[in-house]
């Protein structure tokens, strides 16, 4: 087979997609360092200040912030006024790296300390096939999880993702029984029993932190419980009207097993919905979408490996629709309706067991 000839264009475009990836990498370390410290909520109520005064109002080192404001200036986060000597994060800026909504962008960032930590144990997997527990991740991701999706679900659990089902939100209001599989705190069945006190709701999730964690956090509710219970071997005293699956299914160990019980679990005419990643289960179709290589990298890391260490399929972060689709209709699901992107990374499946 002749030898193709070296393509130098080639060489050195690639060689620029590195750079602009490595710089990337350490700006999001600089990011992490700078969401640890408070120096994105500082800056965004002080304007243009010197180094001196960024550090006195945020009671940082000035020689540390000195260095890390070069660092986001260079990496295009903080504009600088060399004359004056003086730092100032743009309000436009300010608004995708502070405050407690989804448009705060820092906490993705946060999930790479905790993915670099087991590095380790995740090449050990690549030798061996199998994967890297759960417990590895702890006790940092339950935290993690939980502040990454409450302002998530505090702005859309309501009206991009209950909403979507017709009907739900009356029947929700008027009282049905109601169940959150993989509820981690229960911050979702927390929010739900408030608004809908004439429903009621329980909680599964295998994690005794989250469960304990749960309960604190709906202490008072009289419509709320919760229980440890793995969600692969459900049993249920009583059908539900609605059970809820957010962002819980594609990492379970048995997942297959997980959507026959929901299936089992439902009352004639009940409802499951399911928020999970939006992607499609083709790489070919999600090359070049925003994230696609984050997600890949967060299941390579986390999603697909804690299932494969638990026997499970390792479905992975970007399993997609089709598979999904394809998966609740194996569950015995005759109706699944999909809505693509509810939020900026997530799509919503409601499958019902009867037409």
């Amino acid at each position: 087979m002749p030898e193709v000839e070296f393509d130098r264009a080639k060489a050195k475009a690639f060689t620029q997609l590195m750079v602009r990836h490595l710089e990337g990498a350490a700006v999001s370390v600089m990011l992490e360092v700078g969401r640890r410290v408070g120096l994105f909520e500082a800056m965004a109520k002080i304007g243009a200040a010197t180094s001196v005064e960024i550090a006195e109002k945020s009671g940082l080192s000035e020689r540390y912030v000195r260095e890390w404001l070069a660092a986001m200036v260079c990496g295009g986060i903080v504009e600088y006024a060399s004359r004056e000597r003086t730092y100032r994060l743009p309000r436009e800026h300010a608004a995708g790296l502070t405050g407690a909504s989804t448009r705060n962008l820092t906490s993705m960032v946060e999930m790479f300390p905790l993915m670099t930590r087991v590095i380790p144990d995740v090449a050990e997997a690549f030798r061996t096939g199998g994967g890297v527990p759960y417990s590895a991740f702890q006790p940092d991701f339950t935290g993690l999880m939980d502040r990454r999706s409450r302002p998530r679900y505090d702005e859309l659990l309501f009206s991009a993702y209950l909403g979507k089902p017709e009907g739900l939100l009356p029947r929700l209001e008027a009282g049905i029984r109601v169940a959150d599989v993989g509820c981690g705190t229960g911050h979702c069945i927390t929010l739900m029993a408030r608004r809908f006190p004439k429903s009621t709701f329980v909680g599964y999730d295998i994690s005794d932190a989250g469960i304990a964690s749960a309960r604190a956090a709906a202490s008072g509710l009289a419509n709320a419980s919760f229980v440890v219970q793995d969600v692969a071997k459900l049993e249920v005293s009583a059908p539900f009207d609605l059970i809820t699956a957010f962002d819980a299914i594609h990492d379970q160990a048995d997942p297959a097993g997980v959507l026959r019980q929901v299936r089992a679990a439902l009352a004639p005419g009940g409802t499951f919905l399911m928020l999970d990643v939006c992607a499609s289960s083709e790489l070919a179709d999600n090359v070049g979408l925003p994230m696609a290589a984050y997600l890949y990298t967060m299941s390579t890391m986390h999603c697909m490996s804690v299932s494969l260490a638990a026997g499970g399929p390792g479905l992975g972060t970007a399993w997609g629709h089709q598979l999904a689709t394809r998966m609740l209709r194996e569950a015995g699901f005759a109706e699944v309706q999909l809505f693509e992107r509810v939020d900026p990374a997530n799509s919503l499946y409601v499958a019902r067991g009867d037409r």
